[in-house]
């Protein structure tokens, strides 16, 4: 439980299931004293808030009951955030008529992004993304979203929003019948979806079929479920085609994939991966690595924290001092 700078800096991820949080070492990443409530986002955004205060107070007590020496703390949400750290959206967690940064920041200096760039930063510092000077983080779970990260650092945009990548619809006509389709991603290819798709084709209640979870539909695939196989097959030639059009427009060196289906083995990988490649235009590109993310179940925190790792600078003073 030590890492040769002896720094450490919390990090804690609010995401729509769960908050995690834990204290991380430079430079090393190690999590220690990690924890978790539910969100139950639902109790509105006040209450979640005082979830995650509760959180960043007793790991702040662990840190000094252990001596390690805190420079701050990282807040990962996922939602919209700008330059100045406010909320922008709240589509999941009702932060944008908080001042979640300034509350927090009672108890130590502390930093808010969203959970996408989070994630990447952590990539690009610690992960499968150190290797390239440019990248494309992908985050597939509960939610889809990405990130261009380009010398280490996350691209924001001019206004923080430059992570939404499957929330808005698709619109187009159908040259067959003539009906506009209004496609999301998001409601598709997602966590929830997937779970959603699988009820439907049963059908089954979400009140009455005992599968709820995206992770129960890999475990039906897995046991040679027919209609489970197909939904995750679609699922994953879905992201794959969105994935293909963000690789032609930005031109990565490589794709990174994180969140819980990101790193999920089998079909949906499979058919994203085949789907990807066959949608970029470029043959020179069409080879490009795609890689899952290296950081595991912690990387949520990780990439909390190494926004504060980051904007201390910490990454270039090692580099300077090598």
């Amino acid at each position: 439980m030590s890492s040769d700078r002896q720094i450490a800096a919390i990090g804690i991820d609010v995401g729509g299931t769960k908050i995690a949080g834990g204290i991380v070492w430079w430079p090393s990443a190690e999590v220690v004293f990690p924890c978790k409530a539910p969100t139950f986002p639902e109790r509105g955004g006040e209450a979640i808030l005082g979830s995650v205060t509760q959180m960043l107070r007793s790991l702040l007590v662990e840190s000094r009951t252990q001596a390690i020496p805190i420079c701050g703390a990282g807040v990962g949400v996922a939602e919209l955030v700008d330059a100045d750290g406010n909320v922008t959206s709240g589509q999941t967690i009702p932060w944008t008529n908080l001042q979640v940064r300034e509350r927090l920041s009672e108890l130590c200096p502390v930093q808010l992004e969203s959970d996408v760039r989070a994630a990447a930063r952590a990539e690009a510092m610690f992960g499968a993304g150190r290797q390239f000077k440019t990248f494309a983080y992908i985050s597939v779970g509960t939610g889809i979203s990405s990130c261009f990260v380009h010398e280490g650092k996350p691209w924001a945009g001019a206004r923080g929003n430059a992570l939404v990548m499957a929330s808005s619809p698709l619109s187009t006509l159908c040259s067959a019948c003539g009906s506009e389709l209004h496609p999301v991603l998001e409601e598709f290819a997602s966590g929830p979806a997937i779970a959603a798709r699988y009820r439907e084709s049963l059908n089954a209640s979400d009140a009455h079929f005992p599968i709820c979870k995206a992770e129960q539909v890999f475990e039906a695939a897995a046991k040679g479920d027919v209609a489970a196989e197909e939904i995750l097959r679609t699922a994953g030639a879905a992201l794959g085609v969105s994935v293909a059009f963000l690789v032609n427009v930005l031109d990565p060196e490589a794709v990174v994939i994180g969140g819980g289906l990101g790193l999920a083995p089998g079909v949906y990988w499979e058919s994203f991966i085949e789907s990807a490649r066959e949608h970029i235009w470029s043959p020179c590109t069409r080879t490009l690595p795609f890689l899952r993310a290296a950081l595991g179940s912690h990387s949520g925190v990780i990439g909390a924290a190494a926004t504060i790792f980051d904007a201390g600078n910490l990454l270039k003073e090692e580099s300077q001092s090598a």
